[in-house]
């Protein structure tokens, strides 16, 4: 008997048995299957064209309705859809030879799965299914999101639909997963979840992994976030308790959504809410993803005034942390611009890899100026010597301009646009070079210029522009 057959067989044996944990464990998609399916898929290209192979399923798959047995199901014209498809994509699919064809084959297999889980009587027995392809589609999604020069081909075209990423591509097909689950009528909101509804927050935390891998990678198109608005008002809609459900959904899920928050604004409070329950819920020993979590955690508290304590930057998962946040804090505290502008400077590339760089640049700057007003007023203010008097205290406002202006000099001279140097006590501005170019020109030089006579610390030529081949 043919390797076909025998796959066809047991498929129908499990379907009449509704054995959905046997399902999943035979239908396999990934690269690291078994040696029997790498034999089927070499019995699928010499013996079975796509003709054949959509005969022999559905005489191998008949929906003989009629004959059906109590307590047994019977295939559905959608599940054979599916297993047509399952068969094509081990037929005509290559992990090594071509990753984006096997993605186009995979979320085709994984859309038509959707399809078959919505059938009202035995969808459910694919449910684990699904949860195993959508995991293959998001693991092969994630790596090619990595690989741009593999899925530029895929947008050349100027219409909507290719200009999407293949993160959101995927995302949408398991999103279709996502509603199926939530629209299960198994149990009602307030009972603990049954039937499709178990999955509901496994497959919410998938589409969000690949909204935020797109938004990680292509910065510019990061406000596309109408597909997880609508995963978060659907949850918000029809979900049971999150709480019902198992402690690495829940972390997960809060993990995205204050994420998800953090991004959308001034919504920093929220943000800081759920990442913190995320991070009160996660043991300890997952030391990385504690780290994953604090990066965002504090970052968020810090826009709204609360600083990390000495204790929690000592934590395991705080190590990496460190450096970038108490630095950080020490600059807003004592309203030091030029300090908190160098700390962010020589560590902009992190920030602007965890989406940090832009918020806390112009976020914080009510804080710096806060500070800087707080610090004026300890150094000037002389209290009343009678110590019955009403009279307000006060700060001069005079007394901040200067503190100001001198803050805004010294970042002037940092960045190369005045030259001189600050003789505190005259109070003063001294110009270099004033005799030889004259007072203005001198202590206030073209700002083309400075920049072209700017030194830069690495090794790094203005004048070479990658991408421009030049004899």
């Amino acid at each position: 008997m043919s390797l076909v057959i025998q796959f066809l067989s047991q498929i129908r044996n499990f379907v009449r048995k509704q054995d959905g944990d046997s399902l999943q464990s035979w239908l396999q998609v990934g690269p690291n299957s078994p040696r029997q399916y790498h034999e089927l898929r070499a019995e699928l290209r010499n013996q079975y064209r796509q003709s054949g192979l959509d005969n022999i399923i559905q005489k191998c798959l008949p929906d003989d309705e009629d004959d059906e047995v109590e307590g047994e199901a019977t295939p559905w014209p959608s599940l054979v859809t599916f297993i047509k498809e399952y068969f094509t994509f081990w037929r005509d699919a290559d992990y090594d030879a071509d990753l984006v064809r096997t993605h186009q084959l995979l979320s085709t297999l994984v859309s038509s799965c959707a399809t078959a889980l919505t059938h009202p009587a035995y969808g459910a027995m694919l449910l684990k299914t699904s949860m195993s392809l959508s995991d293959v589609l998001a693991r092969l999604t994630m790596t090619l999101n990595r690989r741009p020069e593999l899925t530029r081909q895929l947008r050349t075209s100027n219409d909507d639909e290719s200009r999407k990423s293949i993160a959101e591509s995927s995302a949408e097909i398991i999103q279709k997963i996502f509603t199926a689950c939530l629209n299960d009528r198994s149990s009602d909101r307030s009972s603990p979840p049954k039937g499709k509804r178990v999955a509901i927050y496994i497959f919410a935390n998938l589409v969000l992994k690949l909204l935020f891998a797109h938004f990680l990678t292509c910065a510019i198109q990061c406000r596309r976030i109408h597909l997880a608005k609508m995963i978060f008002f659907n949850l918000g809609a029809n979900s049971p308790p999150l709480s019902l459900y198992p402690a690495a959904q829940r972390v997960t899920f809060l993990y995205y959504l204050g994420r998800f928050s953090f991004s959308s604004g001034n919504h920093y409070l929220r943000a800081a809410n759920c990442l913190e329950a995320a991070y009160l819920q996660t043991p300890p020993r997952f030391t990385s993803h504690r780290t994953n979590i604090l990066t965002y955690l504090i970052a968020a508290n810090i826009l709204l005034g609360r600083f990390p304590s000495a204790s929690l930057l000592q934590h395991p998962e705080s190590r990496t942390l460190a450096p970038i946040f108490f630095p950080l804090c020490a600059a807003l505290r004592g309203g030091d611009f030029i300090r908190f502008q160098a700390h962010l400077a020589e560590h902009e590339d992190w920030l602007l890899e965890k989406g940090l760089l832009v918020p806390l640049t112009h976020k914080l700057r009510p804080l710096l100026w806060r500070s800087l007003a707080r610090k004026t007023f300890l150094l000037t203010y002389v209290p009343p010597t009678d110590s019955s008097s009403r009279k307000a205290a006060t700060l001069d406002v005079a007394d901040l301009h200067t503190a100001a202006v001198y803050v805004q000099r010294r970042l002037e001279g940092w960045e190369g646009l005045m030259h001189g140097f600050i003789a505190h006590g005259q109070g003063r501005f001294a110009i270099i070079g004033a005799k030889a170019k004259g007072p203005v020109a001198a202590g206030w030089p073209s700002v083309w210029q400075s920049i072209q006579e700017r030194r830069y610390e690495e090794d790094y030529n203005p004048d070479d522009v990658p991408g421009w081949v030049r004899v």
